[in-house]
């Protein structure tokens, strides 16, 4: 199973709409995605780190597919879609890795 993270870093200036984070954008994602092979959507907000201090990253959203075949094929077709409407809820520049799943 391959992951891709899309991390959105908690910077001086960066606005962030949670709300329409998980709400029209995720739908967005799913309508553009699911029937290309995405398996499963997981969207975070970022709330402090170990020690109590500010999350490193404001969001991070994850998108798992069976291969990087199926992500690569689904990505090409709509992801200009998905890309296109990040300013919408955010002005931070994400930072995006894909992985290969080691545990279930």
């Amino acid at each position: 199973m391959i992951r891709l993270s899309v991390y959105y870093p908690t910077e001086p200036g960066v606005t962030f709409d949670h709300a329409y984070y998980a709400g029209p954008h995720r739908r967005l994602v799913e309508e553009c995605l699911v029937p290309l092979g995405l398996r499963k959507l997981e969207f975070e907000r970022g709330v402090s780190t170990l020690g109590g201090g500010p999350a490193p990253y404001v969001a991070v959203g994850h998108l798992l597919f069976d291969s990087l075949e199926s992500f690569n094929a689904a990505w090409e077709a709509r992801g200009a879609q998905v890309v296109a409407d990040v300013p919408k809820y955010t002005n931070a520049a994400p930072v995006v890795q894909i992985s290969e799943r080691l545990t279930a």
